[in-house]
């Protein structure tokens, strides 16, 4: 992607999302939608802001037995989101199913280890050989299912570009220099994880809790530059 920056508009006010959207669109290369947005406003809401023009990407983290997965995944594309999340914990199965129902154009990546865990979480489910190495088999699980990338954190960027060449690497967690972490435990500035190799950066909070959303935006961008 030209321009590697998605927001993510992470608030249930449809119109506040919309205004946001419209402040930063200019300097950004699209539009994250999770979980909050989309159960507040539906595919409505979706559609409202996929009118300004920029890709979406669909965060919904799908995560259930295959059919019900795939039946979801139907269901979303036609809203035509450049990307689209499911749960790489899922399985091969599920994500396999997944990959099927899933439009060519919609790149389909699966989610490794979320951003607010860390090593003491995953002892905690019993994972005792770390993050990394959990990151790198869910992501060749996903690769094999036939996806087309995964998310992860900066820290697992270059390891797994070195491993999946092709892949589309989401990389959320992200963090100008300063940024207070919130309740992110991996994170990364955005010039790092670029240049680690990722393909997509997701920053949400340090733009849009920023005084001058649009600013803000513009100053990420410039430092990618």
């Amino acid at each position: 992607m030209a321009n590697p920056l998605f927001v993510a508009l992470d608030a249930a006010d449809a119109d506040r999302a919309e205004a946001l959207a419209r402040a930063v669109a200019p300097h950004v290369g699209g539009f994250k939608l999770g979980l909050e947005f989309f159960a507040a406003n539906g595919p409505a809401g979706v559609r409202r802001l996929g009118a300004l023009g920029l890709p979406l990407f669909l965060d919904l983290k799908f995560h259930d037995i295959p059919n019900t997965v795939a039946a979801a995944v139907r269901a979303v594309a036609p809203l035509a989101p450049a990307l689209l999340t499911v749960h790489a914990g899922g399985g091969r199965d599920m994500l396999e199913a997944a990959r099927a129902a899933c439009p060519p154009a919609t790149r389909l990546v699966a989610v490794t280890v979320l951003t607010s865990l860390d090593e003491a979480d995953l002892r905690s489910q019993g994972v005792e050989d770390g993050v990394a190495a959990q990151v790198e088999r869910l992501a060749e699980l996903a690769r094999r299912a036939g996806l087309d990338g995964v998310v992860c954190s900066g820290a697992e960027v270059a390891t797994l570009r070195a491993r999946w060449p092709e892949a589309t690497l989401v990389v959320p967690g992200i963090r100008p220099g300063g940024a207070p972490l919130d309740d992110q435990k991996r994170t990364m500035t955005p010039p790092q994880a670029l240049a680690a190799g990722a393909s997509v950066l997701v920053v949400g909070r340090a733009i849009t809790h920023a005084p001058d959303p649009a600013r803000a935006a513009r100053a990420l961008v410039s430092d990618l530059a």
